[in-house]
């Protein structure tokens, strides 16, 4: 192979990738977290394909700063209850959640982290 036609593969490689979406590690669609009302948070979450199932991650430049009974949920243009996972693992850093069985996390575009107690949003990542 001339140098000409390994440049000429090297650039076709390289746009290709560049096409692709961007993901975290390959995984999955990420989306940065905003707050909502006065609740402090930052940080990015992934929603990623494991097994035969999904998975939420929030990646490890995460950071909440705490509210009571917060949870993690999906939703679409507004949270759904139905999808709810469980409590924030942690405040900080990364954390994964199990997508319940059936649901489809292609039907969302939101992550949200909610305070079911008070039934009040904390935080919300839009994909």
């Amino acid at each position: 192979m001339d140098r000409r036609h390994f440049l000429n593969l090297s650039i076709a490689a390289a746009a290709a990738t560049l096409a692709q979406p961007v993901l975290a590690g390959g995984h999955g669609r990420v989306a940065a977290f905003k707050k909502k009302n006065s609740y402090a948070v930052g940080g990015r979450a992934e929603i990623a394909k494991k097994g035969d199932g999904y998975v939420i991650n929030l990646l490890d430049d995460f950071t909440f700063a705490g509210a009571p009974d917060p949870k993690i949920a999906l939703g679409k243009n507004g949270y759904d209850k139905s999808t709810l996972m469980g409590l924030l693992k942690s405040n900080k850093g990364a954390s994964s959640y199990e997508v319940p069985a059936g649901i489809n996390p292609d039907d969302y575009n939101e992550v949200w982290i909610w305070c079911e107690q008070y039934n009040v949003p904390l935080a919300v990542a839009q994909f």
